[in-house]
């Protein structure tokens, strides 16, 4: 898939299957909390934060990538929040036949300014599939074009995290006007939290940065706000806002809250780094959203692991001082975690017995580079059985063999096998 012509959604849809179908299994298991499964699917694609990273999209440009990335996300939403089980091809195919005609209604009726006619200029009516094309085309032409600024790009696409969230909701209810109403008045209000959110975060330090107030200025254009509201929008930024003046939506779902909190750390990384005060207001907001401690670790290690492990692509950062700060910041994380655990990781070791091999033998000879490498992902997943770090995308790339066993305890590999 080079270019995204005519028909692309239907060839993604057949090219994509077979992972449609594991996120499908995914969205099944026997996580503690539903919503904890879409975050594990949305997180590492980088939705949450405007940018897609996928080795089978790599060669398209950003907006073709989101596309596919929004129609994914979409479709992962909608199966979690299914009211059947998938469980056949069958009960597959059908569950992606509706999924098409929901965001076909669900666009048209939340996103009137992306209507799009179901019937061709001749009369012919249009396939779910044909609509549900046209209008994600529309989706992404409408969010902008931010190349060449990196966190410009984060915030101004960030706002599709929202669509994928409304539409899990909007897939069971009867679509007329009163709860199209509703959920219009949900989606502006969402989007007016993000800002109060970012304006919070941007004052925790008492100074406003430069790429601060670009970044908001972006923002707040492209959150589509009416003059009334985008005036207030600019006056809270300037003035600031308190965390207890927020006010959130009630009844916030721990992806939403997540994503809050996730925004908010995004803010305080504008300038590169993140100074006592505003790691006091992280510490507060978190607080603020019912979160614990090692909540607000997860989100900074989700977000500083997704920088690191793409940090080739985001031209803006490529700064060896900065790349070393975030490294290591990351590292002592991951370590701090790793020492909490270390009795589960070094059960989890004796359980393994490939991992077992590989570490007897690497205490009396060198290991091949094959045997590197599959040590270097044995350790990884033995990470991934540490609960806080269960539902995040711990970077592939970065991680290597060197890192890991310095950042792993040296006695979880004692009592091997």
């Amino acid at each position: 898939m080079n270019k995204l012509e005519k028909g692309w959604l239907e060839n993604y849809l057949k090219f994509r299957q077979d992972l449609l179908k594991q996120n499908a299994d995914k969205l099944k298991g026997k996580s503690a909390h539903p919503e904890h499964s879409l975050y594990r699917i949305l997180q590492p694609t980088g939705l949450m934060y405007g940018y897609s990273f996928s080795e089978e999209t790599e060669k398209l440009d950003e907006k073709d990538k989101m596309k596919i990335l929004l129609a994914e996300s979409l479709i992962a939403s909608a199966l979690l929040y299914s009211e059947k089980p998938v469980a056949t091809e069958e009960e597959f195919s059908a569950a992606i036949v509706k999924t098409l005609q929901n965001i076909s209604n669900f666009y048209n009726n939340i996103f009137p300014e992306l209507s799009t006619p179901a019937k061709t200029l001749f009369g012919k009516r249009k396939s779910p599939l044909e609509l549900a094309e046209k209008i994600l085309e529309k989706r992404i032409d409408r969010a902008g074009d931010t190349k060449g600024n990196f966190w410009a790009h984060f915030f101004h696409n960030s706002l599709l995290f929202l669509d994928v969230f409304i539409f899990g909701q909007w897939m069971h209810t009867n679509a007329d006007k009163v709860v199209a109403d509703f959920f219009r008045y949900e989606r502006d209000e969402l989007r007016f939290s993000v800002i109060k959110v970012m304006a919070a975060a941007a004052h925790a330090s008492n100074t406003i940065e430069y790429e601060e107030k670009r970044l908001m200025e972006i923002f707040i254009q492209s959150t589509e706000l009416s003059s009334s509201k985008r005036k207030e929008a600019y006056e809270i930024f300037n003035k600031g806002i308190d965390i207890n003046e927020i006010n959130l939506p009630a009844e916030n779902s721990w992806i939403l809250k997540r994503y809050f909190l996730e925004m908010a750390i995004l803010t305080t990384w504008a300038d590169r780094r993140i100074e006592k005060a505003e790691e006091d207001f992280l510490s507060q907001f978190s607080k603020y959203l019912g979160f614990h401690e090692d909540d607000l670790e997860n989100s900074l290690i989700a977000i500083e692991g997704f920088v690191l492990e793409h940090w080739e692509q985001l031209e803006y950062l490529q700064n060896k001082q900065d790349y070393q700060l975030v490294s290591d910041h990351y590292l002592k994380r991951i370590a701090k975690i790793a020492e909490k655990n270390q009795g589960r990781l070094q059960r989890e070791i004796q359980e393994s017995e490939e991992l077992s091999l590989l570490l007897n033998k690497s205490r009396t000879n060198e290991l091949t580079e094959t045997e590197k490498e599959q040590m270097r992902k044995h350790l990884i997943e033995l990470l991934k059985t540490v609960p806080t770090l269960v539902i995040i995308s711990l970077p592939q790339k970065f991680l290597t063999l060197p890192m890991l066993l310095k950042v792993l305890p040296k006695n979880v590999f004692e009592g091997g096998k």
